[in-house]
């Protein structure tokens, strides 16, 4: 009998040393505070058994870091209960956006989420799981970033824009719906910018004839880095030149992704003439003047009709203010 006590003690002792390190596990894993850990198992993030393997730990990183940059925005624009409107393209399995509303939304009782996603299965999935957790103010769309823009159901005004990783134009897309729903911040991390570098491949040996700086993009490796640079480059001036203060920084790092650049742009209302000029003159110098009346679209009276010759010094002084 006194055997059978002390294995029954043993048991339940063991139990209870199991018990704190469930408890643990969000400090284990270095989770945010409030984090569901049943929300990571829904999105395999976590395994059933609360591990995290490499590849959920890099994802799980880039979406922290990316909280960190998005939750004093979200405080700021929801000080005085405004009830924030948040717009999340090319969401995929929607990994941002469930993060943010667990961590922010959910707690805040106000304010919604729209995931916007072209493949239907992770609409669906998507839209399933908001359901199983109780996320009811948040909503899924199969529809692409630019269908999103021309929807007459959604909110004439969105507060903030995120796209991280929405592939080549669709970035483009977003900043133009931030653009046209008059976003107050938007937080972008673009991927596989090919549009200006098949341009570059268009216009190759024009440029080669008329300037030795196409000797950046002759060969076709270069021609796809320096395609991807110009493209952020480009939509950083045009932010500026529609209102926006821009923040350049990478994402995590780069053993992380190499898809690390993080835009951050936050409405101003100061449109920089010295970036639209700046724009302008760039577009020219690589061949790209037809981007100008579709991505990069600007009113006309925001470029200085003499730009190309407006002294360095100038420019410089209204990019620094």
């Amino acid at each position: 009998m006194a055997k059978h006590d002390k294995k029954g003690q043993g048991a339940a002792n063991a139990g209870q040393a199991a018990k704190p390190a469930a408890q643990d596990i969000a400090a284990q894993l270095e989770l945010k505070p409030g984090q569901s850990i049943a929300l990571l198992k829904a999105l395999h993030i976590l395994t059933r058994d609360g591990k995290l393997n490499q590849d959920s730990r890099r994802k799980l990183k880039q979406v922290y870091h990316l909280y960190q940059f998005i939750e004093p925005i979200l405080k700021e624009l929801g000080a005085d209960g405004h009830a924030v409107t948040l717009a999340d393209h090319g969401a995929g399995k929607s990994y941002l956006g469930f993060i943010l509303y667990d961590l922010y939304f959910k707690a805040q009782g106000l304010g919604r989420i729209y995931g916007i996603e072209t493949r239907a299965p992770l609409v669906e999935a998507s839209q399933k799981l908001a359901a199983d957790l109780g996320f009811e103010r948040m909503e899924f769309l199969n529809m692409s970033v630019a269908e999103s823009t021309q929807a007459d159901f959604m909110p004439e005004r969105f507060d903030v824009v995120t796209a991280l990783h929405a592939c080549d134009t669709a970035t483009d897309d977003a900043i133009a719906f931030g653009l046209e729903k008059k976003a107050k911040a938007m937080v972008l991390v673009p991927c596989c910018q090919a549009e200006v570098a098949a341009c570059l491949r268009q216009t190759k040996a024009l440029s080669l004839a008329r300037t030795p700086l196409a000797e950046l993009w002759r060969h076709p490796i270069h021609t796809r880095e320096i395609g991807s640079q110009v493209t952020n480059v480009l939509r950083c001036l045009y932010l500026e030149a529609s209102g926006y203060q821009v923040t350049v920084t990478e994402l995590v790092g780069w053993e992380h992704s190499m898809k690390n650049e993080l835009i951050v742009a936050r409405y101003t209302g100061h449109k920089k003439r010295a970036a639209a000029d700046r724009l302008q003159q760039l577009l020219a110098e690589f061949g790209l003047e037809a981007l100008a009346q579709s991505r990069f679209k600007l009113p006309q009276h925001a470029v200085a009709p003499a730009a190309l010759g407006e002294p360095a010094a100038a420019v410089a002084a209204e990019n620094a203010a």
